[in-house]
């Protein structure tokens, strides 16, 4: 065949059944069946890893990233090498307003919680061409990660920006802030340390400003009790870009944990 007319690349050979997609990387189902399968707040999207996310899943995985297995206790300290404040993210989705707040804050570690393999990559990526050695990438369910690995009072934020809202009524059940995950949260934070949602989907608004406002352990950081101003720290995202250019509204809810005597610190 000519040099004109060169010969197609032949196809890569399928993965043998059972074969991890990164064998360096994030497994597809960290926790297995160590935990009662509970209804899920996240879906799980199967999308396309680019050849630079997939580099970065290989190389950055051992020395970046953890898996959500619910089988160990997480020492902070030793995960970001040395004591400093730690904040955990939960869905960053690509991950480029997490980076962005670990470069302007590199003092402060970040925790990044996701299951979409995608993102994981490119926050991995972004992370070691902008030399941010204070993020960390988990793999998994969050709530397994907050009730198993984590210590009483270990984190000094907790960061939910655009979940899911789940916009169908019999979904709502899904949705991650409900009272039940407040509960969870709640004794793994410091006190004083603050819960920031986001939200375009006025109805969950609605529902997170209801749900924190009743809960004993969370006091709203405004004085009228309501919603917050963007706070300079958030980046404005691609996706937030987006819905404010289709008419969203994004509310933003700063809640403080509260000293108690009564929560059960475990």
């Amino acid at each position: 065949m000519s040099e004109s007319n060169p010969a197609p690349e032949r196809p890569h050979a399928p993965r043998p059944k059972g074969e991890p997609r990164f064998p360096h990387g994030p497994a597809p189902d960290p926790a297995g069946s160590h935990f009662e399968r509970r209804i899920r707040s996240f879906q799980p999207r199967r999308s396309r890893v680019t050849a630079g996310q997939a580099d970065a899943l290989q190389r950055l995985w051992p020395k970046w990233g953890l898996d959500i297995d619910g089988q160990r206790t997480l020492d902070l300290a030793e995960l970001f090498g040395g004591e400093r404040p730690v904040v955990l993210e939960i869905g960053f989705g690509m991950g480029e307003a997490t980076a962005q707040m670990a470069a302007d804050d590199p003092d402060t570690g970040i925790l990044a919680v996701d299951v979409h393999t995608p993102g994981q990559g490119n926050l991995l990526g972004l992370a070691e061409r902008n030399g941010l050695e204070n993020i960390r990438v988990a793999n998994g369910d969050a709530v397994i990660l907050l009730r198993e690995m984590l210590t009483p009072a270990s984190l000094d934020g907790l960061r939910v920006y655009f979940p899911d809202p789940w916009p169908k009524a019999r979904h709502h059940k899904r949705r991650i802030i409900q009272p039940d995950f407040l509960d969870l949260a709640a004794p793994r934070l410091k006190p004083g340390a603050v819960l920031h949602c986001a939200t375009d989907w006025e109805p969950y608004a609605e529902q997170m400003l209801d749900v924190l406002t009743a809960h004993p352990e969370f006091e709203n950081t405004q004085a009228d009790g309501g919603y917050a101003p963007r706070p300079s720290f958030r980046p404005l995202t691609r996706f937030e870009g987006q819905g404010l250019d289709k008419g969203h509204v994004v509310h933003d809810l700063l809640f403080r944990r509260t000293p108690s005597q009564n929560s059960q610190e475990a």
